[in-house]
């Protein structure tokens, strides 16, 4: 099943600059989305939202599982 979206020329023209005279909108966009999803999992992953520091983490260990 094919769609249509529609694009303003300039978004049309930006999308091009990603391909070559060979690749299709349809090869571009699933690049482009390849490239996003890597580039959300790196954020994900580099995050130091919700994060302790070592130390942190050391010294919550050794109050918890003193001798």
């Amino acid at each position: 099943m094919v769609t249509t979206i529609q694009l303003s020329e300039e978004t049309k023209g930006l999308i091009a600059t990603f391909g070559t005279k060979e690749d299709t909108y349809e090869l571009i966009i699933r690049r482009m989305y390849k490239l996003a999803v890597k580039e959300q999992l790196r954020e994900f992953l580099l995050s130091s939202e919700n994060t302790i520091s070592l130390a942190e983490a050391h010294k919550r260990h050794a109050e918890r599982w003193q001798k």
